[in-house]
């Protein structure tokens, strides 16, 4: 186990060996909750998301960087970006490249200022469309639409908001979001659809929580990774002191212990039990922002034949050897997504 020097009051590894951690199981769900997400599913799917493609913003690592607006549910405007390939040595060409893989690119809490480290993709010849769900802030050149008024862009009130109620809670909003945000990139790039989507997944943190929350009822998805995944093991998420988003949940549930019900409802631990896409997990040893028996319990309730494990050192931390740690999950990702969708194209070929 790793022993880095923090000032936590609070020990971030929780006194869990590896072992231990994957041993740690998902909760059980509750009894309509495959219902509750099918039916939530179903109303993204219907959404008309007009997906408006702004101006080129930059050129870098093979794609072209557009701002780009999408409608989801409830008929929210969010803002994001959109890469579009293009041929490594020709640059400034007249049009993209086709595209043959596509990735929905979610972010962690506190929104997106730039596309940042997530460019260059996993793969090359690929697009993708990095959303920002709502109550998050998006910064572009392009016109795209600020944080949700109504909704607040810090994360720790965020994760309260609307969380009396199942239907209310703006996590499973957030979830609806990512869904919209593959059926605009699909609606831009119309040759990720045919025969059949073939689309990847990319979340950290907060967008991991959020993946495998999404992931299990829509099945335009082939291949996901998740990277210190949120949102795990809610029950035991409620007793693990933390410097995160989780910590403001702790707070209310004291106040307000009705709220262990709802959560029921957005347990990616719960959600991942029920995902079947080859999904690889990178947890942490050590994270005071994510507890990572949380994020192990993600990884453990995967389908065996399903999951593939990467594990960091620490998240949410910095550290002597985080760079070079970065570098090996990128490198980890690219071979995951070249086995789990290259394949797709080849046999389509």
């Amino acid at each position: 186990m790793p022993a880095f020097p923090h000032s936590f009051a609070f020990d971030p590894a929780y006194g869990y060996t590896p072992e231990d951690l994957l041993a740690v199981p998902a909760p059980p769900a509750p009894a309509d909750f495959d219902e509750f997400w099918q039916d939530r599913y179903a109303a993204a799917r219907q959404v008309v998301t007009d997906p408006v493609v702004g101006p080129l913003e930059e050129e870098r690592d093979g794609v072209r960087i557009h701002g780009v607006t999408y409608t989801s549910v409830g008929g929210a405007r969010l803002g994001g970006w959109l890469a579009l390939p293009t041929e490594p040595h020709i640059r400034s060409s007249p049009a993209p490249t086709p595209a043959e893989h596509g990735f929905v690119i979610a972010h962690g809490y506190g929104g997106r200022n730039a596309p940042g480290p997530d460019i260059p993709l996993p793969l090359p010849r690929s697009a993708a469309i990095l959303p920002c769900v709502r109550g998050m802030v998006t910064h572009s050149t392009s016109p795209v639409s600020p944080a949700t008024p109504t909704i607040p862009a810090d994360a720790d009130a965020h994760v309260l908001h609307g969380i009396a109620s199942r239907d209310t809670y703006v996590i499973g909003d957030c979830a609806a979001d990512l869904w919209c945000a593959a059926s605009a990139l699909l609606e831009l790039v119309p040759e990720l659809a045919a025969p059949q989507p073939r689309l990847g997944y990319l979340g950290e943190s907060f967008g991991g929580g959020l993946g495998a929350l999404a992931l299990p009822w829509d099945d335009r998805f082939a291949a996901a990774q998740l990277t210190v995944p949120t949102f795990g093991n809610h029950p035991l998420r409620l007793t693990l002191p933390c410097a995160g988003s989780g910590e403001s949940v702790r707070t209310h549930h004291r106040k307000h212990p009705e709220v262990a019900e709802v959560l029921g409802y957005f347990d990616a631990a719960t959600a991942a039990t029920r995902l079947r896409i080859p999904t690889l997990v990178a947890p942490a040893l050590f994270d005071p922002s994510v507890p990572p028996p949380g994020q192990f319990a993600v990884h453990n309730a995967l389908p065996p034949t399903a999951r593939a494990l990467h594990v960091l050192q620490a998240g949410h931390f910095e550290y002597e050897d985080k760079a070079a740690e970065v570098t090996r999950l990128g490198d980890a990702k690219s071979r995951f997504f070249a086995a789990q969708l290259e394949r797709g194209v080849a046999a389509e070929r």
